[in-house]
């Protein structure tokens, strides 16, 4: 959908952060000041500094897809609270930027995710209230190299460098009227390989936020993933990935071959 969106955060580089921005989806540019830049000219930082948390199993097709796997040992039931992993500092990347597929791995995993920024200190907020922690909404991209284990998985699946692309802003919380109703893309060299909906969170927002913070503080700047779809596509080195979130924006990244960084 193009729309123009008049605030946002952004870090592109050679620029402070946070940088108030106004983007123009449809024309592809964005302005701060006087300045007026086409988004695809830039060179662009990640737009946020904190945490990252990723959710497993939130999407109603990813926990379906488990079948009777859920209720055998040793896990008996399907999870009661949210199952969370951390994509450490490492892992950062932001748009445009490639992404490595290490030696020996034919391809990654694409894992499209809307990631919720936190805007003030949270600790055991009720449901309710839990948008008013939220500064904003960003688009992540949870790279992972193809695995089963999916209660526990690896470290050296999920958080290879460059494994968590984030970007290419953050759109303020007031511009995104329907957080849990918003339709998401992911494109491959332009061809459409997967459609879904955040409608079909198991914990919409406010309720995983809230169960989130019932044992854990997220801080200003902390990003909590909602989830991955699930049948999450996969890409090879040479090919372009491209996230779009409805009203957010996309995130986009090519894939390039270890062996061209060494």
């Amino acid at each position: 959908m193009d729309l123009t969106i008049d605030d946002a955060l952004a870090h592109a580089s050679g620029t402070p952060l946070p940088l108030d921005v106004a983007v123009d989806a449809r024309a592809g540019t964005l302005r701060w000041g006087a300045e007026l830049r086409r988004v695809a000219d830039l060179e662009w930082e990640p737009p946020v500094r904190g945490t990252v948390y990723g959710t497993l199993l939130n999407f109603r097709d990813a926990l379906a897809a488990l079948g009777d796997a859920v209720t055998r040992a040793p896990y008996q039931a399907p999870p009661h609270a949210p199952v969370l992993y951390i994509k450490p500092r490492n892992t950062r990347s932001a748009h445009g930027r490639p992404i490595v597929v290490p030696a020996g791995v034919t391809a990654l995993q694409m894992g499209a995710g809307l990631g919720v920024v936190i805007g003030r200190t949270a600790c055991r907020v009720r449901e309710a209230d839990a948008m008013a922690f939220v500064a904003g909404f960003t688009i992540v991209n949870d790279v992972s190299i193809p695995h089963d284990d999916y209660y526990r998985p690896s470290i050296r699946y999920k958080c290879r460098d460059g494994f968590c692309p984030l970007g290419p802003w953050v759109l303020a919380r007031r511009h995104v009227r329907t957080p849990d109703a918003l339709d998401m893309r992911v494109d491959i060299d332009g061809v459409v390989r997967q459609r879904a909906n955040t409608r079909d969170l198991v914990r919409p927002i406010g309720r995983l936020l809230a169960d989130v913070t019932e044992f854990m503080t997220l801080a200003p700047g902390d990003v909590l993933m909602v989830g991955v779809p699930g049948g999450a596509p996969q890409a090879q080195a040479g090919q372009r990935v491209a996230i779009t979130i409805d009203g957010v924006g996309t995130l986009a990244n090519p894939l390039i071959d270890a062996s061209a960084t060494s």
